[in-house]
């Protein structure tokens, strides 16, 4: 008898405590992060060049833009003269707030694509994260240009047009 209520006890219990769960489990890391910015990287073509590029992008699209920039600034120490890297190094500068740096590494960019959609459309960005309206509208009319079908700068303007109709609030 008293193993019978121990057990209906236990089995009780294991059915509350999964009702609290939300959410898979299985994309949960031990830092917090999710599983993926965690994954191991150890198949990357050319292990040495790939790794951080490969790391610091998945550390951005998961929005941990400090990790981010601190492997990108890695990589651009590394490979200098890959746009790649400094387009990454610069937009996670501009996500933490660090406009100075993002600075540095658009004026590396515009030796290196100045004409390309991506460079402008993240020069525009960092501008409107500024609050600086009339230069990122400027970049991203100049992405435009280069580029009509660009589904970035078309996107980009409709968020300036956005922001346009709300007050400063600075």
């Amino acid at each position: 008898m008293w193993l019978r209520k121990r057990f209906s006890a236990l089995a009780i219990s294991a059915f509350l405590l999964t009702g609290c769960q939300s959410g898979d489990l299985a994309n949960l890391s031990t830092y917090g992060d999710s599983a993926a910015s965690n994954q191991d990287l150890s198949k990357v073509a050319y292990y040495p060049d790939d790794e951080l590029l490969t790391k610091a992008k998945v550390q951005f699209r998961e929005k941990n833009y400090g990790k981010a920039y601190a492997i990108y600034k890695r990589a651009v120490e590394v490979y200098p003269k890959d746009p790649v890297a400094w387009i990454g190094y610069s937009a996670s500068a501009d996500m933490i707030g660090r406009f100075d740096n993002a600075d540095i590494g658009y004026k590396r960019l515009a030796r290196m694509i100045p004409n390309r959609p991506e460079y402008l459309n993240n020069v525009g960005y960092s501008y409107l994260l500024r609050g600086n309206l009339v230069a990122a509208r400027r970049y991203f009319l100049k992405a435009y240009d280069v580029d009509p079908n660009n589904q970035t700068t078309a996107n980009n303007l409709e968020l300036l047009r956005n922001s346009v109709s709300f007050a400063n609030r600075g």
